[in-house]
């Protein structure tokens, strides 16, 4: 919508998703050109996140973000925190390890799920990834 009812160019759309709304954002970023992706506690899919031991994705499996994440093709910045209690710090681990266009990520050492915000490192880290990682035409 906002490349064709507003003439935005993929260059200026950076897609951010926090927590569950990782799965839209993969979804979209697998799909359509944007300028860069922000995971945010992302997770790898909603089976793992319900259960834990699960080592594959399963067809019934609503939220397969590590099935899609391999085919952005966009810069993409993982942040997670490594006391998250919701997520796994483990997810953002391995989307990580997945994707192809991934920079260097935010692990917020001692953040949970919902206070990374808090931290000053993860201002200072989104900035320099719009500022500085991303290509000068984009953004």
């Amino acid at each position: 919508a906002l490349r064709t009812r507003y003439g935005i160019s993929p260059d200026s759309i950076v897609l951010y998703g926090q927590s569950i709304g990782t799965v839209p954002t993969v979804d979209l970023a697998s799909r359509y050109e944007c300028a860069a992706v922000v995971l945010h506690s992302p997770l790898t899919s909603g089976m793992r996140v319900a259960f834990p031991d699960t080592k594959k994705t399963y067809c019934f499996d609503a939220f397969p973000n590590i099935e899609k994440v391999s085919k952005i093709m966009s810069p993409v910045l993982i942040i997670h925190g490594t006391e998250d209690e919701v997520i796994d710090f483990s997810h953002g681990l391995a989307l990580y390890e997945r994707c192809p266009k991934a920079v260097e990520p935010l692990w917020v050492e001692g953040a949970g799920h919902n206070d990374i915000e808090l931290y000053s490192q993860y201002l200072e880290r989104l900035r320099r990834f719009i500022s500085q990682e991303l290509p000068s035409q984009r953004v």
